[in-house]
């Protein structure tokens, strides 16, 4: 059985913003593992109901994928909801603290670059965007 907080209805909306943008939901830690360890640069969103997700985070990570370079596997696992895939996920990110939303770029199963809560509550969408452009063009030519 998969752990949730949150109920489904109240988070679709805010699983959508990623999907849509071709994300790939990890719903268990078995995908979480099979997803980090592809050839490849892969993002991890950890997804959030909080204001700064909804505001700053997954605004900045759509614009952030509109030209340039970009990861290979686009994926998300969802805080509250998704509890041990979550887990999983953070299990990957070490030494960083948990931090819902965060947004990690594992290549060839080695984290090599993250961007924790701090680094996106008080940053608009389009300077979330451009650090994520950065470290695009760093680990994912």
């Amino acid at each position: 059985m998969i752990a949730q907080r949150y109920p489904e209805p109240f988070i679709a909306p805010m699983r959508a913003e990623l999907t849509r943008l071709g994300f790939e939901e990890l719903r268990t830690p078995e995908a979480v593992d099979e997803a980090v360890k592809r050839p490849g640069t892969t993002m991890v969103v950890v997804n959030s109901v909080c204001g700064c997700a909804a505001g700053q985070a997954r605004p900045g990570i759509a614009l952030s994928l509109r030209h340039g370079a970009r990861p290979s596997a686009l994926t998300t696992v969802f805080a509250g909801a998704d509890v041990e895939a979550t887990e999983r996920a953070r299990s990957y990110f070490a030494p960083y603290p948990p931090s819902s939303p965060s947004i990690a770029l594992v290549k060839d199963g080695t984290l090599v670059y993250m961007m924790e809560r701090r680094e996106i509550e008080n940053r608009g969408a389009d300077a979330i965007a451009a650090a994520l452009q950065a470290a695009y063009q760093q680990h994912c030519t």
